[in-house]
């Protein structure tokens, strides 16, 4: 693909690339999505709707993606047994993970609240019955990737690859190679997978550490950061399903995700072991 357009947005950097250069309205509008979704479910903007929840409940109406972000979420939750929760937002908060970037640690850790009785996330928003603080990490930039591309897709783009920072989703005909970053050294790769159709995302719980021992990766059973795992990658058809993966591998078995998901994966342990699905054996370099 000839022609590429690079921007930050969310605080991460996107690079869309494409067979045909895009239109000066066709990137306007992927700045546009990309604020109108940070408008909505960031947590450390003092204009969002997610930050007007916390101060106050009540209801959030959110454009028709937002059901889909919603189910989605709540799959994974059932899933993981409460592992994966969009209410682990202040818990992540109290960790010093917070709208501020203090990354001073303000309450022990703590299992997030429980999602019913308290939250309900409904095809037309999001209702809660007293404030609480919300975070749609766990798949939120996984579903803008699929918003931008299916936009690109709609202006006409059949050739084109959205990549936020290694969370991306490719359109077209033929394929890319993508390396798979060791979580502990960037310069160097595990591995390489190739991407035809569909998307790949990784998370690795060394990308925003602080404090000791604490990183951004929490189990929302517990509110303790995950150790056993470090890093994630997933092949699935859509990046908000890849995302939401990679985020649930961290709290729970592949085994436990394959009835419910068709994806394949990598995953790395903390001492040095990798697991991957049999499709991706010989993605690993030895």
């Amino acid at each position: 693909m000839g022609h590429s357009f690079s921007f930050e947005a969310i605080g991460t950097a996107w690079r869309v690339d494409s067979a045909a250069p895009l239109l000066a309205a066709q990137k306007a509008g992927l700045l546009r999505i990309a604020e109108d979704y940070d408008a909505l479910y960031s947590r450390f903007r003092a204009d969002s709707g997610i930050t007007e929840l916390a101060a106050s409940g009540g209801s959030l109406s959110l454009p028709g993606h937002g059901a889909r972000l919603g189910r989605l979420l709540r799959t994974l939750h059932d899933v993981t047994g409460g592992g994966v929760s969009p209410l682990v937002g202040e818990r992540l908060a109290d960790q010093g993970y917070d709208a501020g970037y203090s990354f001073v640690p303000t309450a022990a850790p703590a299992p997030a609240r429980a999602w019913d009785g308290l939250l309900e996330w409904t095809e037309d928003g999001v209702s809660l019955a007293a404030p609480a603080l919300l975070d749609v990490g766990a798949a939120g930039k996984g579903q803008l990737v699929d918003l931008m591309l299916e936009y690109l897709l709609a202006a006409g783009h059949g050739q084109a690859v959205v990549d936020a920072s290694g969370d991306m989703r490719r359109a077209g005909s033929g394929s890319i190679t993508v390396a798979l970053e060791h979580p502990y050294d960037p310069s160097s790769a595990i591995g390489t997978v190739v991407l035809t159709e569909g998307a790949l995302c990784a998370s690795a719980s060394n990308r925003r550490v602080w404090g000791d021992g604490l990183h951004h990766v929490l189990d929302a059973r517990t509110g303790h950061c995950v150790d056993t795992v470090v890093a994630t990658w997933v092949l699935a058809a859509d990046a908000m399903t890849a995302d939401g993966l990679c985020t649930a591998l961290f709290v729970t078995d592949p085994a436990d995700l394959a009835g419910s998901f068709d994806f394949d994966f990598v995953l790395m342990y903390s001492d040095g072991r990798a697991r991957y699905s049999a499709p991706l054996a010989g993605a690993l370099f030895s």
